[in-house]
């Protein structure tokens, strides 16, 4: 991310506005004290960028956006945030991250470097922090470019909002307390042009990403419907490869190379912040493109999507 500004989030319920407090669950504040205990982790809000705050409103507003906002059941929830010595953050971050999906179906991910201080060695897609006068797409288009050199020329693509993913760092209480905390606005752009052209064009950042895939379809399902807090038993589906290509990056080169397809299936968090593993915002945000998408190829009906607009 190029600058240190931040726009912060800030909630409007019932009419009273304010910014979220840090270490508080926003999720919470917009789920129904009567809710089934198996809801009170996923709010439908209404979302978008007022007044230089990305604002979640349970009323819509110009502007906005209607979206689920999840948060992963462990947290976040009243937390008491940073360390000894260390001040706590002044609220709540907004962030932005884009699955690019190709025309072939295939969806672009990264793997964290190991350097990073928060999240290394995960997979995710491109994405960071949003800076004071950007709007949703341009963050995403900017960390898209800066992460992997890829430039998504005007008139190529369409994008949408798929919806919020409410994070925490350290993502478990028994990991310490909270250090950064998130709303991560998910954008699915849809690509008009197929996975081998965009790799042709990418010029990864080593400092941001360690390796990269073009992972198919039926990866792309299995990652995504795999249960909340399920452990795989090390046994991949006899739908799927055993090992799935990736392009690791290393001294200014690349190699394409192989990790097993299991690696990328199990949903429960493994003990050690830097284990190598899909993030649970990644495969919610992986659910809901299937299922906007209808499990339809990239030529089927695409429904509410928002064009480019030329500039």
């Amino acid at each position: 991310m190029a600058g240190s500004a931040r726009v912060l989030v800030h909630v409007r319920r019932g009419g009273a506005a304010g910014p979220a407090r840090f270490g508080q669950s926003v999720t919470g504040l917009f789920c129904a004290a009567h809710e089934d205990a198996a809801l009170v982790n996923v709010a439908l809000v209404n979302c978008g960028l007022a007044r230089g705050h990305l604002l979640l409103s349970d009323q819509p507003f110009p502007g906005s956006t209607a979206a689920l906002l999840k948060r992963p059941p462990c947290g976040p929830a009243e937390q008491p945030g940073g360390q000894p010595g260390v001040p706590v953050p002044s609220g709540v971050a907004a962030g932005v991250a884009v699955l690019l999906r190709a025309s072939t179906g295939h969806v672009l991910l990264t793997r964290r470097a190991r350097s990073l201080s928060t999240f290394p060695n995960v997979w995710v897609p491109p994405g960071g922090h949003v800076e004071p006068g950007e709007e949703l797409l341009d963050v995403g288009l900017r960390e898209l470019q800066e992460e992997t050199g890829l430039r998504l020329g005007a008139g190529t693509f369409s994008w949408r909002v798929l919806g919020l993913w409410e994070s925490m760092y350290p993502p478990a209480p028994s990991q310490g307390p909270p250090r950064r905390h998130h709303i991560v606005t998910y954008l699915l752009l849809l690509s008009a042009e197929s996975h081998r052209w965009l790799e042709a064009r990418m010029r990864p950042s080593e400092s941001e990403v360690s390796a990269y895939a073009w992972l198919e379809p039926p990866v792309l399902e299995a990652i995504a419907t795999t249960e909340e807090g399920a452990e795989m038993p090390g046994i991949v589906p006899s739908a799927l490869p055993a090992t799935i290509s990736i392009t690791e990056l290393s001294g200014g080169s690349s190699r394409v190379t192989h990790i097993p397809t299991v690696t990328l299936l199990p949903a429960a968090l493994a003990h050690g912040d830097d284990v190598e593993r899909v993030s649970a915002g990644t495969r919610f945000a992986l659910r809901l493109c299937l299922e906007s998408l209808g499990h339809r190829g990239h030529g089927g009906d695409q429904g509410n999507v928002t064009p480019l607009p030329s500039k």
